[in-house]
């Protein structure tokens, strides 16, 4: 039986080094597991989030962000997502639609409502099982991305910015409990991964019989 979950959270939280730990362990206990991560995940979405990404992009109006994002997520599903839930098996992605609702609608304050029209209209209505957010705060997530040397256009933000983007996050996992666990990524990275991989096993579908 198919499972999609996903990693979102504040930028410097550790999703992708998370999202690819998990990877590792559910491919060890031998299930079909595909890892993806948005924008890209194909090869017209690494095109697209070249162009996101690029720090000489910094002009980019934020409905142009949206429709860029929402482009890369259409093949990414089209092309990825979906063929391999189709075949029962886990997909584990680093940010999906959620990112979208978090940094365009509550970051750059962009009507909400038509942002999720958007996103269905991309995503063909795909909502994901689980989705894991790494939450920090936005001064620490920043740090520890300038600590590592790396940064992008949309680093380039102010710190109230990055602010409404984590307090989004937060409102969005509190509206949909059944969906979203919060999870404190200050913790340590191993003690992290632990605490995933028990969240991840117990929603698991059980064998029959």
């Amino acid at each position: 039986m198919s499972l999609f979950i996903t990693f979102e959270g504040p930028d410097g939280g550790g999703k992708t080094t998370q999202a690819h730990r998990l990877v590792d362990h559910l491919q060890s206990q031998g299930h079909e597991v595909l890892l993806t991560r948005e924008p890209g995940g194909t090869a017209i979405g690494e095109q697209i989030r070249r162009v996101l990404t690029d720090l000489s992009n910094t002009p980019m109006h934020p409905r142009t962000e949206i429709l860029l994002f929402s482009a890369s997520r259409a093949q990414l599903v089209h092309e990825v997502i979906r063929p391999h839930l189709q075949s029962g098996g886990t997909v584990v992605s680093d940010r999906f639609f959620d990112a979208t609702l978090a940094y365009q609608g509550y970051g750059h304050r962009l009507d909400l409502a038509a942002l999720r029209s958007i996103t269905t209209f991309a995503t063909g209505g795909l909502i994901p099982d689980l989705t894991l957010l790494l939450d920090l705060p936005a001064e620490e997530g920043l740090m520890r991305r300038k600590k590592h040397g790396v940064s992008s256009r949309l680093d380039a933000y102010n710190l109230e910015f990055h602010q409404r983007v984590r307090n989004g996050y937060l409102e969005l996992a509190a509206a949909e409990p059944g969906r979203w666990i919060v999870l404190d990524a200050s913790k340590d990275a191993g003690a992290l991964e632990s605490e995933v991989r028990k969240l991840v096993e117990s929603r698991r579908p059980k064998p029959a019989g």
